[in-house]
C-alpha cells in the first residue's frame, strides 16, 4: 500500500464478495490499507461460516483506510458503483443473501453526505435503469475477517472465482479509472 502523507479516513463498503472488492481497492492510489471483514450485524465476533448462514445480520465488507489528499471519498464511491450492481437486493451475481447486500458504512458525516449525494445523482441520471438499493448507514460492529480471506485475490489469482469474478472487476477498474490505478514496475 501507499505511505501515509496526511491524516487518514476510514470508509467501509459492501459490494458482494469481499475478495473482489478488496482486489480492486488494493490497486487504488491513496488507499493505504484494505481489510476484508464483516459489519453492521447483531452478533459479536462473527465467523465466515456464521455470516454465510445469513443469521448474523453482518455484511461482507472491505474497510478502506485512505489518504483523502490523494483519493477522495467521491472517487472511492464512484469506483464502488462501477464494480458492483447496486440495484439487486441482497445479491451480487451468484452470491445471494443479506451478507452480500450493497452497503456504504460511513465514519464521518461528510462521507454520509457524499454517499447520499452520489446516489441521488445516479438516480436522477438513471444510470442503472433500476432503483439503487444501497444501504447507507454508520459503521457498527466491524470485525476483521479470518486471515485466509485477507489479500485473497493477490495470493490466489488463478483460483476459479478469482479468474471469473474478481479479475474482470479489477480490469474494469483499471480501464475506467486508469488515473487512480497504482503505478507498477
Amino acid at each position: 500500500m501507499d505511505k501515509i502523507t496526511s491524516p487518514t479516513e476510514t470508509l467501509v463498503l459492501g459490494g458482494g464478495c469481499f475478495w473482489c472488492t478488496e482486489a480492486v481497492y488494493g490497486e487504488v492510489q491513496g488507499v493505504l490499507d484494505v481489510e476484508s471483514g464483516y459489519c453492521n450485524g447483531h452478533t459479536d465476533a462473527p465467523t465466515y461460516e456464521a455470516v454465510c448462514s445469513g443469521t448474523t445480520g453482518h455484511n461482507e465488507v472491505v474497510k478502506l483506510v485512505f489518504d483523502p489528499s490523494r483519493v477522495s471519498t467521491r472517487e472511492l464511491l464512484e469506483i464502488f458503483f462501477l464494480i458492483h450492481d447496486p440495484t439487486t437486493l441482497n445479491r451480487q451475481g451468484h452470491d445471494v443473501g443479506t451478507q452480500y447486500r450493497s452497503g456504504i458504512y460511513f465514519t464521518t458525516p461528510a462521507q454520509q453526505d457524499q454517499a447520499r449525494s452520489l446516489i441521488d445523482e445516479l438516480t436522477r441520471e438513471q444510470v442503472f435503469g433500476r432503483p439503487i438499493v444501497t444501504e447507507v448507514s454508520p459503521l457498527d460492529r466491524y470485525h476483521a475477517a479470518e486471515a485466509y480471506h485477507q489479500d485473497f485475490f493477490a495470493r490466489n489469482p488463478t483460483q476459479g472465482y478469482c479468474l471469473a469474478v474478481a479479475a474482470p472487476k479489477v480490469a474494469k477498474f483499471r480501464q475506467t479509472f486508469a488515473r487512480l490505478a497504482r503505478k507498477t514496475g
